[in-house]
């Protein structure tokens, strides 16, 4: 039994150092690439480690005004988005957990039902239109501020908390919204952060709903210039915007360290929430 144990231990570790070489190593090539010198990337001779630094590329890039205005755009749909997204999923998670509710069966239905079956495209941006939100900053935001997924979540973790709590809430006159504010949030830190971080790196990376609503270029996200960059190259170098054949490996250079730029910072957002991340995605399940 021990000796099984063993080999699973050691199954187990070399199956997760694969699945960390497999996720690390793209962003240790890309950054290479993107750090090495236009000699040494046409030649092929860049692998895990940059030759010939330099940091041409990131000039360029940073120097490039579209980066820099579709990156705050970014940065604004990512926190207003996610403090949205996280105040309806809040609130309706907590009331869903309300047995007493009015319609409580009915409603959690038809929230499940959304997981499975969507209106579709042309519906949805019909609806969005006629809210009259095409082309403005809250196309971004109000389409998907609540995902049913996180609020059954949600839901799941506000019907845990025992019931103690809330009659000594009432003793104190502590109304419904007073029992959500001072007693059920405070309690669900790891459980908001956790969710929170599903939004952010969703809103961070969506493109998508730019393609559909969006028109005016001074308000696309981050994420619709990596796509044009990536898709056709479209670089502002000198005012042109094609690149020779010979230099097509370099404008990879420059596809690299834009997606680096893009990239980084919601990656970094990780370590300051992992203490809340395995403990708030376990929280939820622990009841049906």
């Amino acid at each position: 039994m021990k000796r099984r144990v063993q080999l699973f231990d050691v199954i187990n570790v070399i199956l997760m150092l694969g699945l960390v070489v497999v996720t690390v190593y793209p962003f240790i090539y890309m950054a290479a690439v993107s750090f090495s010198d236009n000699v040494s990337v046409l030649k092929g001779e860049v692998s895990l480690w940059p030759k010939g630094f330099n940091l041409a590329n990131y000039e360029i890039v940073l120097n490039d005004p579209r980066i820099w205005r579709s990156y705050l755009n970014t940065v604004i749909y990512t926190v207003v988005g996610t403090a949205v997204s996280l105040s309806f999923t809040a609130m309706g998670a907590y009331a869903l957990s309300k047995k007493k509710m009015l319609f409580h069966k009915q409603i959690t239905l038809l929230v499940v039902i959304t997981m499975f079956f969507s209106g579709g495209i042309i519906p949805t941006f019909l609806v969005v239109k006629s809210l009259g939100i095409v082309d403005t900053f809250w196309a971004m935001i109000v389409p998907g501020a609540v995902s049913a997924w996180y609020l059954i979540l949600m839901r799941t973790f506000f019907s845990g908390l025992p019931n103690e709590l809330e009659e000594a809430g009432k003793m104190d006159g502590l109304s419904d919204i007073g029992l959500f504010l001072r007693i059920a949030l405070p309690l669900s830190k790891a459980s908001l952060a956790t969710i929170g971080l599903f939004y952010a790196v969703g809103i961070w990376n969506n493109f998508y709903s730019a393609l559909l609503y969006l028109r005016n270029p001074d308000l696309v996200p981050l994420q619709v210039i990596l796509r044009n960059i990536v898709l056709s190259g479209q670089f502002n170098l000198d005012g042109s915007n094609s690149i020779g054949k010979d230099h097509q490996i370099v404008e990879e250079s420059l596809k690299y360290a834009t997606i680096l730029i893009g990239t980084l910072p919601i990656l970094l957002t990780y370590p300051f929430l992992q203490k809340y991340f395995v403990k708030g995605v376990t929280l939820g399940s622990l009841k049906g």
